[in-house]
C-alpha cells in the first residue's frame, strides 16, 4: 500500500467570490486524505476575519476537520511560500483562472508565480464548488521520466480516496521520435509502422509500472493507457480537455529560466490554459 502522500494541506484564503467554494474543496480533501488543513490569509488578523473563516468551516469542524488559521501581511507570493515552508505543507491548493492573456502569462499571476516557485505539490482549481462534484476521471502523465512512477502511484491513491472510476495514463510522444520524413506512400507506411512500434513499446513500459503498484489501490478503478503524438504539455492538456477529465496530474519540472517562461513548453503549456483542475506533484 502506498504511504499517505499528503499529511498537510495549505490553501491561500482570500475574501473573493470563490472563497467558500475553495474552502469547501480544501476541507473535503483534508477529510478524504485524513490530514490537517492550514488556511493562509495574506493580511492582518482581525476578529471579523477569524469569525468569517470559522463560520464557513463549521460544517467540516463538526466532521472532525483539523485546521489552523495563519494570518501574515506582506507580498502574497512570498507569504504563501514562506508559510508552506514553516508549516511543512505538502499540498498547496490555489484558485486559478482557466485562461490568461499573454500579458498576464508573461508577468505571472499569483497562482502561476507560486506554482513555479513552490517546493510542495500544488493543486490548481478552476471550478471550485460548494456542493461536491465527484472526481470520476483522472488523467496522469506517463512520460518516460524518473518521477512518473510516483505520479502514477499518487494518482491511484487519489482515485481511491475520491472514489474515481477511471484513470488514464497518457504517454506523450514527440514526432521527432519517428524520424521519418513523409513524402510518399512508402514513407507514410514506414511512419505508421514506426508509430505502432512506439505505441507498443510505451504501452509495455507503462504496464510494467502499473504491475508493480499494490493491487489494493488499483482496485475498482478502470485503467487505460493512451499513447499520443504531439508537443509535450500541450498534447496531454488537450487530451484531458477532450476526455473531460476531472483532474490532470503532472510531475513538477525542474526550475525554469526566463526563456522557458517566455516560450512555454511541457507544464508551462498547461499553466497557460488550464484544461481542468491540475495537480503538479513535487
Amino acid at each position: 500500500m502506498i504511504s499517505q502522500p499528503f499529511k498537510s494541506i495549505g490553501i491561500g484564503a482570500t475574501f473573493s467570490p470563490n472563497l467558500k467554494a475553495n474552502l469547501y474543496e480544501a476541507s473535503r480533501l483534508s477529510l478524504f486524505f485524513n490530514c490537517r488543513l492550514v488556511l493562509i490569509h495574506v493580511g492582518d488578523k482581525t476578529t471579523e476575519k477569524v469569525e468569517g473563516f470559522n463560520e464557513i468551516l463549521q460544517p467540516f469542524h463538526e466532521k472532525g476537520l483539523n485546521y489552523e488559521l495563519v494570518f501574515q501581511p506582506g507580498d502574497p507570493v512570498e507569504v504563501i511560500l514562506s508559510v508552506c515552508d514553516s508549516k511543512q505543507i505538502e499540498l498547496l491548493i490555489l484558485g486559478a483562472l482557466k485562461k490568461e492573456s499573454f500579458y498576464k502569462y508573461y508577468v505571472g499571476s499569483i497562482a502561476r508565480r507560486i506554482t513555479r516557485k513552490a517546493k510542495c505539490s500544488v493543486l490548481l482549481l478552476i471550478n471550485p464548488s460548494v456542493e461536491r462534484i465527484q472526481c470520476k476521471h483522472i488523467v496522469v502523465s506517463g512520460l518516460d521520466d524518473a518521477k512518473t512512477t510516483k505520479a502514477i502511484e499518487t494518482s491511484f491513491y487519489i482515485g481511491q480516496q475520491l472514489n474515481a472510476e477511471q484513470l488514464t495514463i497518457v504517454e506523450e510522444i514527440t514526432e521527432q521520435e519517428i524520424a521519418i520524413k513523409v513524402d510518399d506512400d512508402k514513407s507514410l507506411r514506414m511512419a505508421n509502422l514506426a508509430k505502432e512500434r512506439i505505441r507498443i513499446r510505451e504501452t509495455s513500459r507503462v504496464k510494467k509500472i502499473i504491475d508493480k503498484i499494490d493491487g489494493e489501490i488499483r482496485s475498482n478503478i478502470r485503467v487505460n493507457s493512451q499513447p499520443i503524438f504531439g508537443p509535450r504539455g500541450y498534447s496531454i492538456g488537450h487530451y484531458a480537455q477532450v476526455a473531460r477529465a476531472d483532474l490532470l496530474v503532472l510531475p513538477a519540472q525542474s526550475k525554469l529560466s526566463f526563456w522557458d517562461r517566455l516560450f512555454p513548453h511541457d507544464v508551462e503549456h498547461i499553466l497557460t490554459e488550464l484544461p481542468t483542475d491540475v495537480l503538479i506533484l513535487q
